[in-house]
């Protein structure tokens, strides 16, 4: 599930002068890239990798460039938990390729943010808890090592709700993200780190993760292209699990082709997780056009379902303009746009919440102090297992994890986890329904536009409604 609201100009006026984009390098570099029609538009990843074999700069040079913003932005925003220490170092290793004319990856000299519950050898993996804090994996996830087979440079690791539970990064254990566009606002979550860096263009792209809309709502809030893939799409392994059936690693970008190209990079069988696909990965950059090549209706003929529940009471009339106007552009470009019905829309919330709340309740027990975490010193076993979780854990974990367990309890499975899972199903069937008439789904992102900080913290069934449009599509993306 692609979001895709209006990209910020590069000037973003609309933020402190202080968190304007780099703008020298890619003024400069793309002015040859746009002497070639062909070529998709609006991509970091390419621009950088033309600049780099062309030697109009170098990926040390880069590096520096990114490492002075964040010196700048970091202060005002928090995005990042972990800087590598190895930035400059990875990129002189890519220098010192291309000198000796060998050949790079797709990825090459490309800064790339990693949401901090995907694991890294190299740098800390705290899944922005305590309960983790200074804890480094030993190897690094798939997604990861995909990247850096590709050479891409991991700049650091980003800010997110403590185990991605959460909507607006503020129940991280160590600080609070903001919104580039105003400070005063959240960026959204549990990826919001991964959001707003990209955002400020503190990285050309990043990893989050989604499980009920973590990468899609921020990247709604902070004005970027985020993209949650069909589950299985992108292996899981070294993705801590929140809940396993739906926990997905997706993509964040400035443009739809880096996200695209990012995917591509990353998706692909893994034999250390039996849940990712078989399938064949197409090559998704070769399906982009430039626009110059494009006809005045080049969608014409595809069918579009816009769903009439996302634009009932509680959604903003600035939401409802602003996709209203997205189907008006649809339109114009060929698509044929009508409303459609799923009467179960609004079950998705309360089935997502039983079924994520009860996975996290059996994932989440590992960390007792014993096998996995911090631990607190106790003279009796179950003090340890207590007292550890208790430090360890902030309120909104404690509170998830207490929801699942009393969910699966005795005497309350029936009533709530498998009626849940009979909901799923109903919910998975109604899409389907829509589909066979449509092509594609459409819908906003989510109820309004990003929060003030602390606007919600204290309520958290308010936080749990503004995820209504994008926990149904969780349910059911399976590849």
């Amino acid at each position: 599930m692609l979001s895709t609201l209006q990209q910020p100009p590069r000037s973003l006026s609309r933020i402190p002068l202080h968190l304007k984009p780099l703008r020298s390098f890619f003024t400069v570099a793309s002015a040859s890239a746009s002497q070639d029609q062909s070529s998709p538009p609006s991509s970091q990843i390419l621009t950088v990798r033309q600049a780099l074999l062309s030697r109009q700069t170098t990926a040390t040079q880069l590096a520096e460039s990114y490492l002075s913003r964040l010196s700048l932005t970091e202060p005002h925003l928090h995005s990042f938990l972990h800087i590598s220490d190895s930035l400059l170092r990875d990129a002189q290793l890519i220098d010192r390729k291309i000198e000796r004319g060998e050949d790079v990856g797709l990825l090459a000299g490309v800064l790339v943010g990693v949401k901090d519950n995907i694991c890294t050898a190299d740098m800390p993996s705290t899944g922005g808890s305590r309960i983790l804090e200074n804890y480094k994996a030993p190897f690094d996830a798939t997604a990861v090592r995909r990247v850096k087979e590709k050479d891409g440079i991991l700049i650091g690791k980003t800010n997110l709700d403590e185990f991605g539970m959460g909507s607006t990064t503020e129940a991280s254990s160590f600080q609070v993200t903001a919104n580039p566009w105003d400070l005063s606002r959240v960026p959204g979550g549990s990826s919001g780190g991964s959001a707003a860096a990209v955002s400020a263009r503190q990285c050309m792209v990043s990893l989050g993760s989604d499980t009920g809309g973590s990468v899609r709502q921020p990247a709604s809030f902070c004005g970027v292209v985020g993209l949650k893939p069909t589950y299985g799409r992108v292996s899981r392994f070294g993705l801590m699990a929140y809940a396993s059936s739906l926990d997905v690693i997706g993509c964040l970008g400035t443009s739809v082709a880096d996200t695209g190209i990012l995917l591509h990079v990353i998706s692909g069988h893994d034999r250390f997780d039996a849940t990712s696909s078989n399938r064949e990965v197409p090559d998704f950059s070769s399906q982009f056009a430039s626009i110059n090549l494009v006809e005045s209706k080049p969608l014409k003929g595809l069918k579009v379902g816009l769903i009439h529940e996302t634009l009932e009471d509680g959604v903003d009339n600035g939401v409802k303009s602003a996709i209203s106007g997205a189907a008006t552009h649809l339109e114009e470009l060929g698509c044929t746009v009508t409303e459609v019905s799923l009467p179960s829309f609004s079950l998705g919330l309360p089935a997502y919440y039983i079924l994520a709340s009860s996975e996290s309740s059996s994932n989440l027990s590992r960390y007792d102090g014993a096998r996995y975490g911090n631990q607190v010193f106790a003279e009796e076993l179950n003090a340890l297992y207590s007292d550890s979780r208790a430090k360890g854990f902030g309120p909104e974990v404690q509170m998830r994890i207490l929801m699942g367990t009393y969910a699966l309890s005795a005497g309350y499975y029936d009533a709530y986890y498998k009626r849940a899972q009979k909901v799923r199903t109903l919910i998975r069937k109604s899409f389907k329904d829509a589909l066979d008439d449509n092509d594609i789904l459409i819908s906003p992102v989510a109820p309004s536009a990003a929060y003030k900080i602390g606007e919600k913290k204290n309520d958290p069934l308010a936080m749990y409604a503004g995820d209504i449009m994008t926990v149904s599509i969780s349910l059911l993306l399976y590849a």
